[in-house]
């Protein structure tokens, strides 16, 4: 049997949209060969992606998401601060879980792709994330 070694990372959005994780990833695997590494945020308003960070991406995503999800008053769920019901919807559009290859202890991410934990519920500013690495 392969055993999976699991870590859990405790995240301080500091109430950003965008989180990058890239860095606490690449540590993780450096002691792994290779593999699949599972990433999975254990949240019902918060979800995972790969883009490209610095070039302004990181507020465009927040733009596209206010257009696509306004915090306002219209949705049946609305406990929480203004527009809590869109950070539900959230996962929806952005998933709570990533598979990254794994060769050599290093993520398999293209040039320009980082890892980040996207959160727009200003009511959680700690989140957690759970990195599993199966060896194959």
């Amino acid at each position: 049997m392969t055993a999976v070694d699991t870590a859990e990372l405790t995240v301080a959005t500091g109430r950003r949209p965008v989180t990058d994780l890239t860095g606490e990833i690449r540590s993780f695997c450096q002691d792994h060969v290779d593999g699949l590494l599972s990433v999975f945020a254990p949240h019902a308003t918060a979800g995972l992606a790969i883009m490209e960070l610095g070039s302004g991406s990181e507020r465009d995503l927040a733009d596209l998401l206010q257009r696509l999800m306004p915090r306002d008053d219209r949705y049946r769920h609305s406990h929480g601060s203004p527009g809590h019901g869109a950070d539900h919807l959230l996962p929806v559009l952005i998933g709570p879980s990533l598979t990254i290859p794994v060769a050599a202890g290093r993520p398999l991410l293209g040039t320009w792709q980082s890892v980040v934990l996207v959160d727009l519920n200003q009511d959680n500013p700690a989140r957690t994330v759970r990195l599993s690495f199966l060896p194959g």
